[in-house]
């Protein structure tokens, strides 16, 4: 199995117990979580070049993992 950057306890690691507990209570949380690592293996793979994307669809996915880290860190600060 390969080493995936960017997975949220590494992104988060003061945050590590906080993540787990919000998962468990919010479905809305546990969502985001599912589709930030969802969106960050494709991006994994792409970088691999595993899977071939295109460029533009790449820097895509890359935006929308930004997007999906922004509001699970806003999620965590509340």
């Amino acid at each position: 199995m390969s080493h995936t950057p960017h997975e949220l306890a590494e992104e988060f690691p003061e945050h590590v117990e906080r993540i787990h507990a919000l998962k468990r209570s919010s479905a809305r949380f546990a969502r985001l979580c599912d589709q930030y690592h969802e969106v960050n293996r494709a991006i994994h793979r792409a970088e691999a070049r595993t899977e071939a994307v295109a460029e533009q669809h790449e820097s895509s996915l890359r935006r929308q993992r930004l997007a999906l880290k922004d509001e699970i860190a806003s999620m965590l600060a509340a």
